[in-house]
């Protein structure tokens, strides 16, 4: 009986660190925030695995550029995109050059992860990124050829994957030359870096 007395008492003990746990703690990575207009993404940051990635996206969270910019690109089942395109799909250009691509840093495009979003050129990403619905295998790094490349993951949600979750669900549309393209925009109000 006091066995099972105590053990109770330390698990009641544990339970308000992980219920009341402030974004990024219980982690040594760092950690950002995207306020969106359908609610709070907090993301945990690779670092160690991802230095110029998370380099270049903490620039420009920094910069405050992707403030205002929308999810562009949603495809239910697959990945939510944003990074380049204010609303009315008004592009916005990363005043940077494009970054080394990092996906064969060890880390795979599983549901929740945060990637680069890229051209066919290898070394082509700047600002854009997305965020996996699902484990996306065909994604990763599976060899040096362009087509086999893959995008480099920097990143997870660790609060707000419901909110992903609701901004896949957006119905779409084609807008011009651009495919996906929520009816309703799904607005990054701002993005700052947690202390």
């Amino acid at each position: 009986m006091f066995f099972r007395t105590v053990v109770f008492f330390i698990m009641m003990a544990a339970l308000p660190l992980s219920a009341h746990a402030e974004p990024g703690a219980g982690t040594k990575e760092p950690t950002a925030t995207f306020e969106t207009s359908l609610g709070k993404i907090v993301i945990e940051l690779f670092p160690d695995k991802a230095p110029v990635t998370v380099a270049n996206f903490r620039r420009h969270v920094r910069e405050k550029f992707y403030d205002n910019l929308i999810f562009h690109r949603v495809i239910n089942g697959f990945v939510i995109q944003g990074g380049g395109f204010e609303p009315g799909m008004k592009p916005r250009m990363s005043p940077y050059p494009a970054i080394a691509n990092e996906a064969a840093n060890g880390l795979i495009n599983q549901r929740g992860t945060l990637s680069m979003a890229r051209t066919a050129v290898v070394d082509s990403a700047t600002s854009q990124f997305f965020i996996n619905l699902q484990d996306n295998p065909a994604l990763d790094h599976q060899g040096k050829t362009p087509s086999r490349y893959g995008y480099a993951v920097f990143g997870r949600v660790v609060e707000g994957m419901e909110v992903v979750d609701a901004i896949a669900r957006l119905a779409t549309t084609a807008k011009g030359i651009y495919q996906d393209v929520p009816v309703k925009d799904a607005v990054i109000l701002k993005a700052y870096e947690n202390k």
